[in-house]
């Protein structure tokens, strides 16, 4: 490949962003290394970074199928159902839910037509494999998905989605942000936006909200059905943020 092949190093280009515009926000940061991290490998099985459990064990991804199997049946088995799952890594977990309802329910398996939400081009490549001939097509987001009742499946996906962390001061709220010294990029603060109404230290998933606001609005307005299987906590949590390399 030539040089214009080669993606431009992320380091420099959050750097060049830091110095013509100030530091830059927390989700933002995250946003970019998210994009470029997924982009550019695999990172799962014993060679990356993390499993999940549709990596362990195909017993969890079969349970998915008869969610979906059940979830079709309450609708009047409609014809023109859509199966989507959001952040689909290699395509396992929907490879395992299509398999069980190839067994159980062989009228639902010739009735949907699989979408998967995966910007990543090294993962869709991934997924022709285990979901031979099974894909209608990939989408970067839930707005391109085709019209008509929904089922919607979503592992380990909003947890990885970009959150803000605000911090009280004597002088009011600040932003966690990330700046410059030198060649090196630090933690900083910046004045908070839209901090939280009260409290102490905070963390708010703005893109996640944003997510599950645009299919809440998808499923009211044509029908289905999403399962969301995720970790967090109830509410008040200071700071999740988490890095992983090489499973430690």
């Amino acid at each position: 490949m030539g040089d214009r092949d080669e993606p431009a190093p992320l380091g420099a280009l959050i750097r060049a962003e830091i110095a013509a515009a100030g530091p830059m926000r927390l989700d933002r940061y995250m946003a970019l290394c998210n994009a470029r991290y997924y982009a550019t490998r695999d990172p799962l099985g014993r060679g990356g970074d993390f499993v999940t459990a549709p990596e362990m064990t195909q017993a969890f991804g079969e349970l998915l199928g008869a969610w979906c199997v059940a979830v079709w049946q309450s609708l009047g088995r409609p014809d023109a159902v859509l199966l989507a799952e959001a952040g689909p890594g290699r395509g396992t977990l929907m490879a395992d839910a299509l398999r069980l309802a190839d067994r159980v329910a062989p009228d639902f398996a010739a009735a949907p037509r699989v979408h998967l939400i995966e910007t990543s081009p090294v993962l869709r490549t991934a997924q022709d494999l285990p979901l031979p001939g099974r894909i209608a097509a990939s989408h970067c987001g839930i707005g391109t998905l085709p019209g008509g009742p929904l089922l919607l499946l979503a592992n380990e996906f909003l947890d990885a989605l970009p959150v803000r962390q605000f911090l009280p001061t004597e002088h009011g709220w600040r932003e966690r942000a990330v700046g410059v010294e030198g060649e090196r990029l630090v933690w900083t603060t910046i004045p908070a936006s839209d901090p939280p109404a009260s409290g102490a230290a905070a963390e708010r998933g703005d893109a996640a909200l944003a997510w599950v606001a645009a299919l809440a609005a998808r499923l009211a307005r044509q029908g289905g059905a999403a399962l969301v299987i995720d970790y967090g906590h109830e509410g008040g949590a200071a700071d999740t943020l988490q890095a992983v390399r090489g499973h430690a």
